[in-house]
């Protein structure tokens, strides 16, 4: 019988996913993670923009050509803004 040891547990949660921010937009727009994994939005426009879901997480500015990152730690479904593009929405589901 096969055990699994905990650095394969650790391997399988300390995955990394990735948003791109382009065209004002957030791609893509819904993602859906697992406890333990990190999360990256990368911003690929010409100017700074946010990741904000209040009370939960916030980028603060995220300037050109650069990334901010987040690693899930609760389950649930977190809807998130750019509060400098308040027509730029997305979500994030934690299992």
């Amino acid at each position: 019988m096969f055990h699994a040891g905990a650095g394969a547990i650790a391997a399988e949660t300390s995955a990394t996913r990735t948003v791109v921010i382009e065209g004002t937009r957030y791609d893509p727009e819904t993602l859906t993670v697992k406890r333990g994994e990190t999360v990256v939005w990368i911003n690929k426009d010409p100017f700074p923009h946010t990741v904000t879901a209040t009370g939960v997480f916030d980028s603060h500015s995220i300037g050109p050509n650069r990334s901010w990152r987040y690693t899930a730690r609760k389950t649930g479904q977190y809807a998130y803004v750019c509060t400098l593009h308040p027509n730029m929405k997305g979500s994030l589901k934690v299992e």
